[in-house]
């Protein structure tokens, strides 16, 4: 044997070991059983809930704005300040609307006057009328045709000018009302009892009426504090869980240590469209879909205000001891039906024609250290549980985590029972 082949057989052998010990760490890596929290299938009570944020807002709220423009001469309220119904807020500078009523005043009197004049002139071109066509047919000889005809005319202008006074009248004394309602809006009076949220102006300024900006144009705010309201936005997908009366859970931020208790009392048609961040910064024209939702607290805090912010929780269904699985241990996987899960005429045939894999929820199933998927069928959604309705059984073990290890497991790999975590550490989701 050549020196040359002796090599090569020395070579081959120590691949051959080497490829087989390779082959065996694979195998047994193959087997290794994979760590997993596991879980075991139980009653439990679960609440199903929509958690959205917003602020506090009084049900009532009346922006006080003027009518007219002039100087604010006096406010009688400050800032926090509770209010009564037709309590007197603000004064502003009446004098050239107080001249215009005095120049309607007096213009109404002219006109009245220039009516009674009107008035007499026609009934005096009315008088000359009668005696001219009385004269005319008792002795014609005595008077012209034209004088008849020119006390015809004098009386029709005369009735004219009383009839056109008298419209000037009215407009006087429209425009004398226009003058009066003008300085009436010279004092403001609030229009509700309430608590004045908002006061922007300060005595001297000039008060606009809000013909482009109402933020230019408001004076104060006044909001009646006596049913308090918690005004939320609520995604599209969670919306349609919602109902009229549904129970609520409100944490106001200025209050940490508290929750308060309200009921849904409306839930907006209209949704409101918001661009997202992710779409301002690509320049896409993503937007988010959010309706409103109010929420009337049934026991608010005697000092709250407007404009604080909120976060509420809204129940939307509730179970009593149902059977239930972490929400983490729900997982999707590509399911093959078997011929022992037909159910149905329409599954067999089917079935019948192709085994079809589509995409299924369910869990893994832990039995002899063998973790095997099983498709279930879900109700609702609490804040750790989800409520099974059919698939598994009370009492069987089930993969509970972690995270990792539920979305890397395949049906029939083999698991163990991950070691419980040492006091102070917390669980791996």
């Amino acid at each position: 044997m050549s020196r040359g082949v002796k090599i090569g057989l020395i070579i081959g052998t120590i691949l051959l070991v080497a490829g087989g010990g390779i082959g065996a760490a694979v195998a047994k890596n193959k087997h290794k059983a994979v760590e997993v929290r596991m879980d075991t299938v139980a009653h439990r009570d679960l609440v199903a809930a929509v958690t959205a944020s917003g602020k506090i807002d009084a049900e009532k709220t009346v922006d006080i704005t003027a009518d007219i423009t002039g100087r604010i001469l006096q406010i009688a309220v400050k800032e926090g300040d509770t209010v009564r119904k037709g309590q007197f807020l603000v004064q502003i500078d009446p004098v050239q609307f107080q001249g215009a009523v005095n120049r309607g005043e007096a213009q109404l009197a002219a006109n009245e006057a220039a009516v009674v004049q009107a008035r007499t002139n026609r009934d005096q071109t009315k008088r000359q009328l009668d005696r001219a066509v009385e004269i005319r047919r008792t002795a014609p000889e005595l008077i012209a045709e034209e004088a008849v005809e020119q006390a015809q005319q004098a009386y029709d202008v005369a009735v004219s000018t009383y009839t056109a006074n008298v419209a000037q009248v009215e407009q006087a004394r429209a425009s004398l009302k226009e003058a009066r309602d003008n300085l009436t809006r010279t004092r403001l009076f609030s229009p509700i009892s309430g608590r004045v949220v908002r006061l922007p102006v300060h005595e001297g300024e000039v008060a606009v009426p809000n013909t482009f900006s109402k933020e230019t144009a408001l004076l104060m705010t006044i909001a009646d504090l006596s049913t308090i309201l918690a005004k939320v936005q609520v995604d599209e997908t969670d919306v349609v869980r919602l109902h009229m009366g549904d129970s609520v859970d409100v944490s106001i931020d200025a209050y940490p240590d508290t929750t308060f208790l309200g009921r849904v009392s409306k839930i907006s048609n209209a949704a409101k469209l918001t661009q997202t961040t992710a779409g301002a910064a690509t320049g896409t024209n993503d937007r988010a879909v959010d309706f409103d939702v109010e929420i009337t607290l049934t026991n608010p805090p005697r000092d709250i205000r407007p404009d604080l912010s909120c976060t509420a929780r809204i129940v939307t269904d509730t179970r009593k001891n149902v059977l239930s699985v972490p929400i983490i241990a729900l997982t999707v996987r590509e399911h093959e039906k078997l011929p022992n899960e037909v159910t149905s005429p329409q599954d067999t045939i089917r079935a019948a024609k192709k085994f079809r894999k589509k995409e299924t929820e369910g869990v893994f199933v832990v039995r002899d250290g063998i973790a095997t998927f099983r498709p279930v069928k879900i109700g609702i959604a609490g804040d750790e549980y989800f409520e099974v309705v059919s698939g598994i059984r009370e009492g069987e073990t089930i993969v509970g985590g972690t995270y990792q290890a539920i979305r890397d497991l395949k049906d029939g790999d083999r698991v163990k029972k991950a070691p419980e975590p040492k006091k102070g550490e917390t669980k791996a989701s």
